[in-house]
């Protein structure tokens, strides 16, 4: 194994496992799909599980991937499923050795874990971003030693003693990061989380039934989004490849809005050169996960195009069944709803290579 070292990446030289799959199929193809390891379960089944199930049953699915993970892909038509570990998952460890440690296992289980039926399943790199060029170096570990297919990260680090301090992935040393998955030509997918306590005391008490999806994800990972834009990052790696679930967690519905006033900013040093817009346009892909709603799916195709959206579940928080068949009501023309179904993911993770 040789190792290319610049001041920004880590490239491997090396055998890339076999992506034994094929374009043979007609069925979805799903992007944000949760598991997680038995060290983690208890953390991830924090989410009320869907109705009719309990927690034991969501802590089961979240571990399970060729059982009844398996036999729900094959009975509702999903030909391939993208994993990526539960929030918070390696985000919530506030120790950079442990978190480093522990994205390396996640990585290496989910990879032994899918080894035997990379038709069906692919993985999403777990990462520290305590370290943002260890974090390149892991990313690009898994790409070529596990045949990954980019990363999902569960929105900000927290760090420091106390978990106070939060790392978020905007600033100018997480470049070397961002630099490699520009390099990696591979997509990295934002993803919410439930908040450390102190932002759960300060902003939830008087209501903690607006955490989580119904409220909480959307407004803390839009802040995190949004940063990104705005502090340049797209502008600095133009061919970065970037994906956000539940329907782009409300930022498309408002661009309008968002155009127009941080375009006022420019006189202040705003480091993005381009609208918010134009880089949904560009640079970002959303998902339908956990957000099954035709109305919000014509008005994003609309607003940044169909090419933009592609379909996802979030299994095991929401069910297969529940996603499959609200594609199969969506009034689609067939060529736009295999796009969405299925196309668009075998492009942009270059299923086909």
């Amino acid at each position: 194994m040789v190792w290319l070292l610049s001041p920004y990446v880590f490239i491997c030289i090396c055998m890339v496992q076999a992506r034994k799959w094929n374009n043979t199929g007609k069925g979805s193809i799903v992007l944000e799909e949760a598991w997680t390891i038995p060290e983690f379960v208890a953390q991830a089944s924090v989410s009320v599980p869907p109705p009719g199930q309990t927690t034991a049953q969501l802590e089961a699915n979240l571990l399970d991937i060729h059982n009844q993970r398996l036999a729900a892909m094959d009975l509702h038509g999903i030909d391939f499923m993208v994993l990526s570990c539960a929030a918070p998952c390696i985000q919530g460890i506030s120790d950079p050795n442990t978190a480093a440690t522990f994205a390396t296992k996640v990585n290496d289980e989910l990879a032994s874990a899918i080894a035997n039926n990379t038709m069906r399943f692919g993985g999403f790199a777990s990462l520290s971003m305590h370290d943002p060029a260890a974090a390149a170096k892991e990313l690009n570990r898994t790409v070529f030693e596990h045949g990954f297919l980019g990363a999902l990260l569960n929105d900000y680090q927290q760090s420091g003693p106390d978990n106070t301090t939060l790392l978020y992935y905007d600033q100018p040393e997480y470049d070397v990061f961002w630099s490699m998955a520009e390099t990696l030509d591979v997509p990295v997918y934002l993803h919410p989380r439930f908040p450390i306590a102190q932002i759960t005391a300060l902003e939830y008490a008087h209501s903690p039934f607006i955490l989580g999806p119904v409220n909480e994800f959307q407004v803390t990972l839009s802040n995190h989004i949004l940063g990104i834009i705005a502090n340049g990052v797209f502008d600095r790696f133009p061919r970065l490849k970037f994906i956000v679930g539940h329907l782009g967690e409300r930022i498309p519905s408002d661009l309008v809005r968002i155009d127009e006033h941080i375009s006022r900013q420019k006189s202040r040093g705003l480091p993005m050169l381009k609208n918010a817009s134009d880089y949904w346009r560009s640079n970002i892909f959303e998902t339908t996960s956990g957000n099954f709603a035709t109305p919000l799916l014509k008005f994003h195709a609309d607003a940044i195009g169909l090419d933009r959206i592609l379909f996802s579940i979030d299994y095991p928080f929401e069910t297969i069944s529940e996603g499959t068949n609200w594609l199969d009501t969506i009034p689609l023309s067939a060529k736009d709803k295999l796009r969405l179904a299925r196309e668009g993911a075998i492009e942009l993770l270059k299923l086909n290579h």
